[in-house]
């Protein structure tokens, strides 16, 4: 990893020198825009739309819209005078019990690591005492230009920084149907409970994965490879109206965690998709893996064995 930024955690009279570090990352699948008949990439011309010409970086600054159809430049040179504080350093406010922040609060997640031999006892001090108070740390931060809240916690030994939001950066969920009076009833509401305890469970994020983003690779690789591509095929049923929602409760109970099948029943998963393999070569068919919705994403729903067409 590399460090994207380098200051000092203060709180009191304490400053420890630290590097911060993104700590996640984007896996998303991207894509260039390209001209399909040559592979050449596309790019685009910044041409100003009253005068058209075209322009490079350095002659283009940043406007705002301040209506009536008035406009604000700002030149960098405005940005520069600024004051931003804690441009250099993470400014500790307060120390807080974690389930007062909201977690829609939450922006983007960094490591802190001190920055030299002398900045290791320090850390591992408000580190360790942090983690035995069981508190968050609230904090200002300087991160490109701009002034953010933070919060600073401890995870897997490490002191970790979370962005935030300003509190009016959230939007108020305005939506008619709170202003309803729903009556529900004691018997939907047990039902409800009913389910929600059958689904219980702990959260293990290894356990998830990105089907369409696997999917997605496999078309990518059987491109690669000179394959057919095969579309997947449609999943066999389609969520509806919920039209008697105590029945549908109750069938929901009745028929078992789903969450449950995605843990316990993926052995299961595969074995059923054996069986319908095998059954197409008993049948003399092609052999194809069906890629549905059970299968997308399993490492059996790739390539058919004999016609070597993918099924994503």
């Amino acid at each position: 990893m590399r460090a994207i930024w380098k200051g000092a955690v203060s709180f009191g009279l304490v400053a420890i020198a630290v590097k911060l570090y993104s700590a996640t990352e984007e896996k998303d699948i991207r894509f260039h825009q390209v001209h399909p008949e040559d592979g050449g990439r596309i790019s685009y011309q910044r041409v100003c739309k009253i005068c058209g010409k075209q322009l490079t970086f350095d002659q283009i600054a940043k406007g705002l819209d301040v209506g009536g159809g008035e406009l604000v430049i700002l030149t960098d040179e405005d940005l520069a005078d600024l004051p931003l504080a804690s441009s250099h350093s993470i400014e500790v406010l307060e120390f807080v019990p974690a389930e007062q922040i909201d977690p829609i609060l939450y922006s983007k997640s960094y490591y802190l690591e001190p920055d030299g031999a002398a900045g290791v006892k320090p850390y591992l001090l408000l580190r360790d005492s942090l983690a035995q108070a069981g508190k968050i740390g609230v904090v200002k931060v300087a991160l490109r230009q701009r002034e953010q809240l933070a919060a600073m916690r401890v995870r897997d030994n490490v002191l970790v920084l979370n962005t935030m939001l300003w509190p009016d950066e959230v939007r108020d969920p305005a939506f008619g149907f709170l202003e309803k009076d729903v009556d529900l009833r004691k018997q939907e509401l047990q039902m409800a409970a009913s389910l929600i305890e059958s689904m219980a469970g702990e959260f293990h994020p290894d356990e998830f994965t990105d089907s369409y983003r696997e999917a997605l690779q496999q078309v990518i690789d059987a491109k690669v490879a000179g394959k057919e591509v095969v579309a997947a095929a449609e999943p066999e049923t389609e969520p509806g109206e919920v039209i008697d929602l105590m029945a549908a409760l109750k069938a929901s109970v009745e028929r078992g965690p789903r969450g449950a099948q995605g843990r316990a029943g993926r052995g299961a998963r595969r074995t059923r998709q054996a069986r319908r393999q095998e059954g197409r070569r008993e049948e003399g068919g092609t052999g194809q893996v069906d890629c549905g919705e059970e299968g997308r994403g399993q490492e059996g729903c790739v390539m058919s064995h004999r016609s070597g067409s993918l099924a994503a």
